[in-house]
């Protein structure tokens, strides 16, 4: 395959996260960065001394505090040292990944600290989310997250009975990888046996779309360190996990779906095809490993497994039906438990790459899968139809 060249590789040699739960009423903002940040740097076997730069991301929007990484430098280190601030709305944690990335890959920095976070009880997001946009042109978005369209759209292209039945084993199996994982938020212990009961008597939201398929608000945060390919591996802890190439792109709310015109080209299929063809990866089921996507709901990522893999039909349907995104089949999704088991929104699509890099060095713990992973692929999602992709590499023989 064609490599896809950068100025310098860049590598992720520490991760840190925290847990991850509704409320975390023993830490304030600062402890909970702090928790993080400390773990990225014992994992990476560094001090805060080692660090050059910070990349900082939250919705300071949700938790209403004004430049809350000047506060937060009480945790994160940055006194004393360069820093940049990167708000995206779901993106944000993604965002600051490629961010990093770029700030080695461009010989600016050796070594940067990016860390995305959420303190969700603190705020009110759901005041913040509905009033982002005007209420006479863009009424379709004033639910914000909540939306039954990608329901209705499944339902209306498989089938009532199939789609249904399609997004509730997808949100179970969710659940069964969240168990595994003991950071996760929710983790109910569903079984597919309760299916049946969950799509008749799960709470409705919008049409089709019912309280046990969404995410939830958590609190949490998600430290990452990334340096170059010169300093990787000298004196640091665990193996380096290569970042291969990463792509964003976006629409803005007045794309015409929203007004019941033919829906254009998602962003998440438009990012995926320019990400392939760069970098010669031809049939991505095959290549990749791994797949820790941003689903904020089971209906939107059985709409979206179709597109980040560049399906046709119901292709996507049928890999969910022979189990292929199980922990144990050809291509697992979200390991983690995903965006629908914790949701910290500013460090949610950062857990992503978190996640998928933790894969890759065989050290997730109960939720790892059972075969060597080598190639894996992370997303995230946000506001205006933001779309972040990211190859992530085992080795640097791309």
């Amino acid at each position: 395959m064609k490599k896809h060249k950068k100025n310098r590789n860049v590598a992720i040699i520490g991760i840190g996260q925290t847990s991850l739960s509704s409320h975390k009423e023993d830490q304030n903002q600062v402890e909970m960065v702090q928790e993080a940040v400390i773990n990225a740097l014992q994992d990476a076997h560094l001090t805060i001394d080692d660090i050059d730069c910070i990349v900082h991301g939250n919705m300071e929007l949700f938790e209403m505090q004004f430049a809350p990484d000047l506060w937060h430098s009480l945790g994160t280190g940055a006194y004393g040292k360069d820093e940049y601030r990167i708000t995206t709305g779901g993106t944000t944690g993604m965002t600051l990944v490629c961010a990093a990335d770029n700030l080695v890959a461009s010989g600016l920095y050796d070594t940067v600290l990016a860390i995305g976070l959420e303190k969700l009880q603190e705020g009110n997001t759901t005041g913040g989310i509905t009033n982002m946009a005007d209420p006479l042109w863009f009424r379709n978005l004033q639910t914000g997250a909540l939306t039954g369209t990608t329901a209705a759209e499944m339902i209306n292209e498989f089938g009532e009975e199939r789609a249904k039945r399609a997004a509730m084993k997808y949100r179970i199996m969710m659940d069964k990888h969240a168990v595994l994982n003991p950071r996760a938020h929710r983790r109910f212990g569903l079984e597919y046996e309760q299916a049946e009961d969950l799509m008749a008597n799960s709470p409705q939201l919008v049409g089709e779309l019912r309280l046990i398929h969404m995410c939830s608000q958590s609190d949490g945060a998600c430290a990452m360190i990334f340096t170059s390919e010169k300093k990787a591996g000298k004196g640091t802890g665990k193996p380096p996990v290569w970042i291969r190439d990463h792509i964003q792109g976006h629409r803005e709310e007045t794309i015409p779906n929203l007004f019941g015109a033919v829906k254009p080209e998602m962003t998440h299929h438009y990012c995926a095809r320019k990400l392939y063809e760069r970098n010669g990866i031809t049939d991505p089921v095959a290549y990749f490993d791994v797949f820790e996507m941003y689903d904020p709901s089971a209906w939107w990522a059985m709409d979206w497994l179709r597109e980040f893999f560049l399906l046709k039909g119901d292709e996507h349907i049928k890999m969910l039906e022979r189990g292929d995104f199980d922990l144990d089949g050809k291509i697992p999704i979200n390991p983690s438990g995903g965006v629908i088991a914790s949701n910290p929104i500013g460090a949610t699509a950062m857990l992503r790459p978190a996640e998928a890099a933790l894969q890759i060095r065989g050290d997730a713990g109960p939720h790892q899968i059972k075969k060597e992973v080598r190639h894996a692929l992370a997303s995230g999602f946000g506001g205006t139809f933001w779309t972040a992709l990211m190859i992530l590499e085992k080795d640097l023989n791309w």
